[in-house]
């Protein structure tokens, strides 16, 4: 049995269109890989800026609570 040129060609066109959405999913997936590491990236500094913050809080409050503990029993008018 002869091949068919016409279903030949249309396989031949189904191929390449299969092959170019492959190539675009992968370039699609590279991009979507690449953007993710750089959200882990930022949220792995968003992480160290919010842990310096809390630590920055800690010794405020500390001080505030010093500074309140020296005040308790002085009376107001005393300088």
């Amino acid at each position: 049995m002869p091949e068919d040129p016409i279903a030949h060609s249309e396989l031949a066109a189904l191929t390449r269109r299969f092959e170019e959405v492959a190539e675009k999913h992968d370039r699609e997936f590279g991009i979507i890989k690449s953007d993710l590491t750089a959200v882990r990236l930022q949220v792995g500094n968003l992480d160290q800026k919010v842990e310096a913050l809390d630590k920055k809080i800690d010794r405020n409050h500390a001080q505030i609570v010093e500074l309140l503990t020296q005040l308790v029993g002085q009376r107001p008018d005393a300088g």
